[in-house]
């Protein structure tokens, strides 16, 4: 077994302790290789992990940063709540089937593990540094490429979460960016037309979001809300179309599949999910989280 470190230009005392753990480990018959830099500033997590794939010789790849993953637990114990009880408890077709909601990647990063000639497949991780989310960019590649996914069943991880972490640097709107063009590439190419689950504030942003092509193949927009449902329609004012695009809103009983469903994701009890087939179960479920964990 090897260690690879890479240090992305750290300023604290985290050389001193990488050798003190060089030592123990060597002693242990693990080799560890140690590399980084002193520039003035960090190149970004993406670099970072490049480097440390780079100056390392093993066959696999088992990414402790923070594709067989694990499930994980948090310190503190109640951090991201909802977050790690829907990431540990996914069925293994979720795993495939709700990689479009708000939480990113249904095997979190910090658990990756692969052999290094899929990364070289897949690679490398993108370098754009602060606000790039590499590890969805990597994770949507992964399934371009036609790459499954496996989650081993144990807590193997202990994931400390706190405000200064390198992951709170991603905007939300450029998740949802990436989110919105991969359920394009990925779903909405099998559909004639499609029908979005949600005629509230989230099922409109998708609507406002989606390429002018996509736009086009929304029929309608459905709800439970009497309110919503009683005016009848969604009008796109911001849209350069003349007239300008009105979309029916109905009720869900009386809406046609297939659906996005864009709801928030402690609502959301679904037992199938469609997801790269035209047969089949046809609801791609795109929700997502509450702000709170």
């Amino acid at each position: 077994m090897e260690l690879s470190i890479f240090n992305d230009a750290s300023k604290d005392k985290s050389m001193s302790i990488i050798e003190k753990w060089k030592e123990k480990l060597e002693g242990s018959g693990i080799l560890v290789v140690i590399g980084g830099h002193d520039s003035p500033s960090p190149r970004g997590v993406g670099y970072s992990k490049n480097q440390a794939i780079a100056q390392s010789s093993g066959s696999y790849l088992c990414f402790l940063d923070s594709i067989i993953g694990c499930q994980v637990r948090r310190e503190p114990p109640n951090s991201t709540e909802r977050y790690t009880r829907w990431i540990n408890h996914l069925a293994p077709d979720q795993l495939l089937t709700q990689v479009f909601t708000s939480n990113g990647p249904t095997v979190i990063m910090p658990t990756w593990f692969c052999s290094r000639a899929w990364f070289s497949h897949v690679g490398p991780f993108d370098e754009g540094g602060r606000g790039v989310p590499e590890d969805l960019l990597f994770f949507h590649e992964h399934l371009r490429k036609g790459g499954g996914l496996v989650r081993v069943d144990q807590s193997l991880l202990l994931y400390r979460y706190h405000p200064g972490a390198a992951t709170h640097s991603v905007l939300e709107t450029t998740i949802w960016t990436h989110r919105v063009r991969f359920l394009e590439e990925w779903a909405l190419p099998h559909w004639a037309t499609f029908t979005i689950w949600n005629a509230g504030r989230q099922g409109r942003r998708l609507y406002r979001s989606l390429t002018a092509g996509s736009r086009c193949k929304v029929v309608a927009f459905c709800d439970v809300d009497e309110n919503k449902i009683k005016k009848g329609f969604y009008c796109y004012e911001d849209s350069q179309e003349r007239p300008k695009p009105r979309v029916p809103v109905l009720h869900f009983r009386a809406a046609q599949p297939p659906f996005v469903i864009c709801v928030k994701l402690v609502s959301v009890r679904l037992g199938h999910v469609w997801l790269g087939q035209p047969q089949g179960q046809e609801v791609v479920c795109c929700v997502h989280q509450e702000a709170a964990g």
